[in-house]
């Protein structure tokens, strides 16, 4: 699979910024290794732009005719390759050159058919849709894989959605021009699309992992067969006595949440633990909010239902942990795309130092996206761009975009305060 094209740019006037990224796709597509004939495009914008969505679209497609799909969403802030855009306006663009009988572009108003059988999926999606958690998981069991990857639009404007398909209408769309506000939308992809796929959680437990023995909807009221306040101040090491100092801590504690199953399987060890003993959580688990204290039934209310049996852990956001795990998950990716014999070329690609890391066929990664909690980013790493600058270090330069959004989407979950990372290759 050759390189995808992908550009990105910041201005005031968003005219500027697409052809400044127009120039940047352009000129990689004349380059060897890299796709000449792309089919589908990936569009991220800041809320800046979100206004002026669908005049981007159309100015970005009739500079591209031969783009025939489009996707994506907006966010209060995109992602590139060793580069983040926060709070300023700007657009990403990634051309893919996939097989058009593999990927179908679809919408609310144009849902997938049943004539494509989808393996796995990219969604965008909108953060006021009403039963949202259910629709992906609905979304989930459509594809074969049940893995769904992407994240929940995020705007402090008009939250809006690129989807359009086939020779600028999706099937079933009628006249709409391809930006919409609402529900799902995506790529879904067949099994000819190879993909790997990893989520990262940069929260640390403060203590050790309880069980949910007593809960009622939002409300825990018991962990381990105690009430779940006197253990969330147990462990916390605060008291209601000191209301002020109590407050504080709390506002900066999460729960992580994993359900029942997960649960069950990690302490009777016939799967990995959710929460490991190294301190960095397993994909199955849910971090969450605390939403309130209940001392009256000695209670702790998260932003989640909760059952009976859950596994619940309080923890921390944590700058050191999200950096240590964002580099493992990108390790994972490296291991799995390198095979135990590797071509000489392909471990000179790989291992080449940060400076001669030029985005390479024999790496394996075609493209990448990257969807990240919009708490996270630059600030949170350590520096501007510097959780970007994370992954080109162990990945290398390779052709990526994303955004940074309200809610992140992995299997058939919905996440908070992680990041999901996924390339595409031609293994």
């Amino acid at each position: 699979m050759k390189l995808f094209p992908y550009g990105h740019a910041t201005h005031p006037q968003w005219q500027m910024a697409a052809e400044l990224t127009l120039a940047q796709v352009r000129a990689q597509m004349a380059l060897h290794g890299y796709a000449s004939s792309p089919t589908l495009a990936l569009l991220y914008i800041t809320d800046h732009y979100a206004l002026q969505a669908q005049e981007i679209l159309d100015h970005l497609s009739a500079e591209l005719p031969e783009i025939t799909d489009w996707a994506g969403t907006v966010g209060v802030g995109i992602a590139a390759n060793n580069a983040e855009y926060f709070d300023e306006p700007a657009l990403a663009l990634m051309l893919c050159e996939l097989p058009t009988d593999q990927y179908r572009v679809f919408s609310g108003v144009a849902p997938l058919g049943l004539g494509f059988e989808a393996h796995t999926a990219l969604i965008h999606a909108d953060a006021s849709t009403p039963d949202l958690g259910e629709l992906i998981e609905e979304m989930a069991l459509r594809t074969d894989s049940g893995y769904l990857f992407g994240g929940l639009a995020s705007s402090r404007s008009k939250t809006v959605q690129f989807a359009v398909g086939g020779d600028g209408n999706i099937s079933g769309q009628g006249a709409a021009r391809g930006v919409f506000s609402g529900g799902l939308s995506g790529v879904a992809f067949g099994a000819g699309i190879n993909l790997v796929s990893r989520v990262t959680q940069g929260c640390l437990p403060v203590a050790r992992a309880h069980q949910v023995t007593k809960a009622d909807k939002h409300v825990v009221l018991a962990l381990d067969d105690e009430p779940a306040l006197d253990v969330m101040l147990r462990d916390l090491h605060i008291s209601l006595e000191q209301p002020q100092e109590a407050l504080a801590v709390v506002r900066a504690t999460l729960v992580g949440l994993a359900r029942a199953q997960t649960a069950r399987q990690g302490l009777a060890g016939s799967d990995a633990p959710a929460v490991r003993q190294t301190g960095h959580f397993g994909n199955d688990v849910l971090v969450r909010h605390i939403i309130g204290l209940d001392p009256g039934q000695r209670g702790v209310a998260v932003a989640e239902p909760v059952e009976p049996g859950t596994q619940l852990v309080f923890c921390q956001r944590n700058a050191q942990a999200a950096k240590a795990d964002l580099i493992r998950v990108c390790a994972e990716i490296r291991e799995e795309l390198e095979p135990e014999e590797l071509p000489l070329e392909a471990v000179a690609a790989l291992h080449a130092s940060e400076a001669e890391a030029a985005p390479h066929p024999a790496r394996g990664i075609a493209g990448a996206i990257y969807v990240s909690c919009a708490g996270r980013g630059g600030p949170h790493f350590g520096g501007p761009s510097a959780e970007l600058q994370i992954i080109r270090r162990a990945l290398g330069d390779v052709p990526l975009v994303g955004f940074f959004a309200g809610g992140e989407i992995a299997r058939n979950h919905l996440y908070g305060y992680t990041g999901v990372l996924t390339v595409f290759t031609g293994n």
